[in-house]
This record gives structure tokens, sequence and C-alpha cells, in this order.
């Protein structure tokens, strides 16, 4: 059987590798070691189990190098437990088990391992039979492991965003008086940062280390200076290699160490689309690359293939498959977050939820008001995940809409608190940011020719104004916002109660409901009750309906419905997206 799986795999991949991997030779219980390491890599899986190469195609992928009598690990560099239904319905411990049984023997939390909890997030690690390392969240993981690996030791470091005390939930992170108590040494400088890393690395060559391999949940997005990985190499020595996680991207680079000594880093993309490989060579050359996909392979469905991890997978799809089938709506028409005729630099369908008005936003904001019966509504962009394609919309469906399972709450504010988070929302325009709001019950329109006044602190929230606003021309059922008047707000307990996305401007706000209904169960109540169970033509349009306008100068307005080339134009530089939340 090894030898006949080994066999497909040669047959029907295209393993690129700054190269190709084409022997057919079999896998064996006993092969003669060549020295070799191979660190396999995973990371920004989010619950895609069986999409790309799956954790099938993965455990063909190590079987084929241990039959090319290679060492090999598998390691993971986070945000792996959260993204799909297969994750949110048993809060990642499907995930988990899959984890365990696929032999991972490292891993690291990446900002979305907190989503269910800090404390849920603790239990997860119990159940692991690998090790969660991170060297700067302070007091909870080991900041670096020492494997054996073909007679060498090679320390695996582990570095976590400090975006993450945003970006997840910061109430987790804080006490009962809302003190921090858990950091991810979220300092401006990036010198806690840098200096954690340093400190592991020098720990483990102290330990005997020869070889230190940074596992990283960083990325290079412009929100995340100072901790992004080019910050973190520039300012660090003694890596052997960086690979990182956290941006999706799947860039292989060069980059000068703290000392002018180059270091890899590579990273595998998201959902399986890739795998990542670092070979530490006999000689002990260092390489790094990617097993892809070749084009013209059904990759989804693996073709067929059978192992230990396809039939694991299968058994705990079969579980949900039932009730996440189940038919509980229809729409008329497709509801995006992502335009499907609208790709990024990389070929991908850009997510316009996080930059502009969608028709799915609308939805979404629409039902929050609707079913807690407030003037306003927000829904951050982040938090709206996958399109909806028209006809039936299942249970499945909605919960990959929204996966976190989000509270509704609703609070009394001042038309001042509602300025201020939309200005914050819309402060990093014209690049992509998870808190970018959608809305129902009012309009607004953001001036990108003026830089954003919002001033922010330590860890990312919002501070204050400090220059002339951005966002102008407020309506809230088509008259002027009064900035001293109060008003009815509804949105989820992540932004209202939490400080998500460095929302603070709510805070002390008296609370109205509080976590009344999950956002997955709303959307549905909305859909079903409020809509007559039929998504209709009122949401047709996929940029909305003109709820938020986009103005590029004082002579030109753009409203959010733009011809494709204006989209190109104004839209797509995504070097300054936030691509930190999947």
């Amino acid at each position: 059987m090894k030898k006949k799986l080994c066999l497909i795999l040669a047959a029907l991949l295209t393993l690129t590798a700054c190269g190709q991997v084409g022997s057919t030779v079999a896998a064996e219980e006993s092969v003669e070691r060549n020295g070799d390491i191979v660190i396999l890599y995973t990371g920004d899986v989010h619950c895609g189990v069986d999409q790309g190469f799956g954790y099938a195609g993965l455990q063909q992928v190590r079987e084929y190098l241990l039959s090319e009598g290679n060492e090999v690990i598998l390691v993971d560099e986070g945000d792996s437990i959260r993204g799909e239904p297969i994750g949110t319905v048993t809060k990642g411990e499907t995930i988990i088990d899959l984890m365990n049984r696929m032999g991972y023997s490292v891993a690291i939390p990446g900002n979305h391992e907190f989503d269910y909890g800090l404390e849920r997030f603790l239990s997860l690690t119990e159940m692991a039979d690998f090790d969660y390392i991170s060297c700067n969240f302070t007091l909870v993981f080991k900041p670096y492991v020492i494997r054996e690996l073909a007679e060498k030791k090679v320390a695996f470091v582990g570095v976590t965003t400090p975006k993450t005390i945003t970006s997840s939930t910061p109430a987790y992170f804080q006490n009962e008086a809302g003190e921090y108590v858990y950091s991810f040494l979220e300092d401006t400088t990036g010198e806690g940062v840098y200096d954690a890393v340093q400190s592991a690395a020098d720990a483990a060559r102290a330990e005997g280390a020869d070889y230190v391999v940074v596992m990283a949940h960083l990325g290079d997005k412009e929100n995340g200076h100072p901790w992004t990985y080019v910050d973190v190499i520039s300012n660090t020595s003694g890596i052997d290699v960086f690979l990182d996680g956290h941006s999706h991207d799947t860039d292989q680079v060069m980059m000068k160490n703290a000392e002018g000594k180059e270091v890899p880093r590579t990273a595998c993309g998201t959902k399986l689309e890739c795998i990542g490989w670092c070979r530490i060579a006999a000689d002990g050359e260092i390489s790094t690359g990617l097993y892809t996909w070749n084009n013209d392979t059904a990759a989804p469905e693996l073709l067929g293939l059978d192992n230990d991890m396809s039939r694991a997978i299968a058994e705990a799809n079969d579980k949900l498959n039932e009730k996440l089938d189940e038919v509980v709506a229809a729409t008329a028409v497709e509801l995006i977050v992502r335009d499907p005729d609208i790709l990024d630099n990389n070929g991908k369908p850009v997510r316009m939820i996080r930059r502009m008005e969608t028709n799915l936003g609308d939805l979404c904001a629409d039902a929050y008001r609707d079913q807690s019966g407030a003037d306003i509504a927000f829904v951050n962009g982040g938090g709206i995940r996958t399109n909806i394609k028209a006809g039936d919309i299942t249970l499945g469906n909605i919960l990959s809409v929204f996966p976190t399972g989000d509270s509704m709450c609703a609070i009394e504010v001042t038309g001042q608190q509602v300025l201020d988070a939309l200005e914050w929302g819309a402060h990093a325009l014209p690049g992509e940011n998870g808190g970018f709001l959608q809305v129902s019950g009012l309009s607004y329109e953001i001036r990108t020719d003026i830089e954003s006044p919002c001033v922010s602190n330590d860890v990312g929230q919002f501070q204050g104004i400090d220059g002339a606003r951005r966002v102008q021309n407020v309506l809230v059922g088509g008259e002027p916002i009064d900035p001293g008047r109060t008003y009815t707000l509804a949105s989820n307990d992540f932004m209202l109660l939490n400080n998500g996305d460095g929302y603070t401007m709510f805070d002390g706000a008296p609370l109205l409901q509080d976590c009344v209904k999950l956002d997955n169960q709303l959307l549905i109540d909305y859909i079903v009750d409020s809509l007559g169970g039929v998504i209709g033509e009122e949401y047709a349009d996929r940029y909305g309906q003109g709820r938020i306008t986009i103005v590029e100068s004082a002579e030109e307005t753009r409203i959010a419905v733009f011809e494709t080339s204006d989209i190109h134009g104004y839209l797509l530089d995504t070097s300054g997206g936030d691509a930190d939340t999947f």
C-alpha cells in the first residue's frame, strides 16, 4: 500500500521546490538516512485541512521525503484552528486532533489562536501532542525548543505578532479591571520583540543548538511595523532561517541581519495552497522553498488519495455535514467579501469589504440593526469572511461568513463617539483594514486626500484625533449627525465591549443589550424573519447601496461603485494592506 500511494503521489504531483521532485521511489519502513534534515512547515491553514494539498497530501509529501532518506520534522506557523466550520463548531478541538494525528512536533500561536478565548486556547494546548512556543507571549509558553535530528540539534524559536493584542479580543488578555496581564511585547520601538528573539536564539546556542530556526507569525504589512519579519531579521543575529506566516504570502527572500549576513525568509501562503520546506543538508548547506500544486491537477480533491489523514478528515467532516448542509435561506444575488472580478498583485480576488462598502457588508450591518432595533449598526469588515453565492444558503455558508461566533450587543453612544469610530475605521485607507466599518442606519464620506488624524497608543488602539478629519458629511437616518446627541448603536462584543480592532471610544458607554445573540444566528433570523427567507434585489449591487462614499479630493467625489479600471487605479495598491486576519 505504501508503495502504491507513493507512486500515486509522484505521478500526480509536480512538487516545485526550486526545481522538481520527480522520483517514484517507494516509501519503505527502513531507509538508509542521508544525513539531510527537512523541516516541513505549514502556516495560516485556517482549518483548510482538505483544501490545497490538505493534510492527506501533506502526509504523502512527508512519506515521500522519508522514503528518500531524509530526517523530516513537521511544524506550524499559527492560525490553524479557526477559519472554517470544522474548527468553529468544536472551537478548535477537531483541528488539534487532526494535527496530533498528522504528527506535528512544534507550533506557534498566531493571532487567531485566541479567537475562542485565551482559556479555551490554553485548554487546546493541553490537548496537543506537540509543543507550542513563543518568545514574546510572556509567561505562557517556552521561548524555544530543541529537537535532535540527524545527530544535530535544531532549535526552534517562536514569535507572534504583537498586533494580536488588538486583532484578537483585547479583553482576553486583561483582568477584570481592564488591565493587561498578558503581553506580546508590543512596545512601539520593537526593541522588546527584537530582544526576546535574540535572547531565545542566544540561549538555544548556549544549550548546544547547531542551528536556530525562527518560527514567526509576523508578515510584512505596513501596519505591522515595527514587528514585521523585515524589522526582526534586520535587528537580530545568529538566526539561520526564518519561517514566517501571517501575511498569507509566498515570498521567498534573502534578508540581511544585524551583522549584514543573509538570512532566508520563506512563507507558504494559506489553506495549504503550498507546503513550505527548509532543507539542512548533511554538509550544513541550508535551502528553502515551496511544494506547490501543478495547475493541471485536481488539488482540492487530491484525486481520491486515500491515507490515514484523508480518512481522519472524512470522518471529522461526516460528523458536521448533516448539520452544515441544512438549507436555512436563499439569495437571488451573489454577496461579496472578495470581488471575483478584481485581482490583487498575487492574482487573488481582493477583499473589498476591508476597504469599501459591499452588499454583504450592508446585509450583515442591516441584520445587526434589525435584530437589535438600534439607530445605527457597525460591523468590522474583517469579521465578515466569505462570499455567498446566489442560490440556497446553508448553515455552513452562514458559519463561513461569521466563523468566530461573536455576540450582538447594543450601547448608548454620542454622535461624537460615532464620528470617532468612523474616523478610526477609515484610518488605513487606501490599504485594507480588518476594522473598516460596514454600516447600517447612516451614510458617510471618506476624504482619502486627507491624512488620517487618528492617534493610537502603544498597542494600536484609538487614543484621539489630531488634525483635520477625513470622515465627513455623516448622515444618520438621512439627517446630519449631532455630536452632542445620543444614539443607540449595535455591533459585536468584539468591538463594543472588548476594544477589538482598537475601538476604545466606546469605553464606559451604557450597555443596553449584553451579548444577546450570536452573529451567525442573528444573520439567519434577519434573512428568514425580516426578509422572508430570500435575499432580494435590494442587495443586488455588489458595491452596496451608496452608504460609503470615497472622496479623493475636494473637487472629485467617487462613490463606492467603481469601474473596474478605477478600482485597479485606486484600491489595488495592496502593499499596505492588512492581511493579518485572513
